[in-house]
């Protein structure tokens, strides 16, 4: 079984509301302490074997495969999460305005708001990623053809009379 089933097999599973609790109140402070560190270093490239990584965060090998599965989406080379091994070598190349929109996408506001941001991406660039981020969640309908308005098809006429006539 590989890791990524593991980890899918560990964290998705039906919980209580308890268990869900703590399973994740578990994790997701480990997650932050890599991203902090991960934001803090961003002028150095994290490489190594997935084990020596996991073990260099603090994390066993299947929950480090979790996390990477959270970033992967984020890399400047994504990895292939279904091949890995403790011994995969991985590059974690981030696109840290990608991973930045990514954690608006994923409502992670415990991530979007770390202070290391502030060394990495102007307040008006994280404005910018935000405002797209929005932009890709309204809803823009198209302007409803009223029968009194003139026909699409450029025909000159009004709509009821040319092709909603057709239409119906």
């Amino acid at each position: 079984m590989s890791l990524l089933k593991k980890w899918q097999d560990l964290a998705y599973v039906e919980r209580n509301e308890a268990d869900y609790n703590a399973f994740w109140g578990d994790y997701l402070p480990k997650e932050q302490k890599n991203y902090e560190y991960l934001l803090s270093h961003a002028d150095e490239t994290c490489t190594g074997t997935v084990q020596a990584l996991a073990d260099k965060f603090q994390m066993e090998l299947v929950t480090f495969v979790g996390f990477l599965d959270g970033i992967n989406t984020s890399l400047a080379e994504e990895i292939d999460l279904d091949a890995v091994t403790g011994d995969t070598e991985v590059v974690l190349a981030i696109d840290y305005e990608k991973l930045y929109y990514n954690m608006l996408a994923a409502k992670a506001d415990w991530l979007y708001n770390l202070a290391g941001w502030d060394a990495l991406l102007t307040q008006e660039k994280r404005a910018e990623i935000k405002k797209t981020y929005n932009s890709t969640r309204t809803v823009v309908k198209d302007k409803k053809i009223g029968r009194n308005d003139p026909c699409p098809c450029g025909s000159g006429r009004k709509y009821k009379q040319c092709c909603m006539s057709k239409a119906q």
